[in-house]
């Protein structure tokens, strides 16, 4: 199993966070990128670290967009 390019911080019931995960996930089908997700709730230091700015997204390790995720954008950082 590849390690994900893209992780996704967010929370259960964030709709920005429903938004973000479609076009992550869409993004990353078309083109073949393993991503994952994680709940802030879950974790209390990622809590202190995102609780205003969730949804997050890193891409290889690198925070890429926090509120949105501009599909166009990811697609140019992911090389497609």
């Amino acid at each position: 199993m590849s390690t994900p390019r893209v992780v996704l911080y967010g929370r259960a019931g964030c709709h920005l966070c429903d938004e973000a995960r479609e076009v992550v996930a869409r993004v990353c089908a078309d083109l073949g990128v393993a991503w994952t997700e994680y709940d802030i709730d879950d974790d209390p230091e990622l809590q202190d670290r995102y609780a205003v700015e969730i949804p997050v997204t890193l891409v290889d390790g690198r925070q890429h967009d926090f509120w949105r995720v501009d599909e166009s954008r990811l697609r140019a950082a992911l090389g497609g």
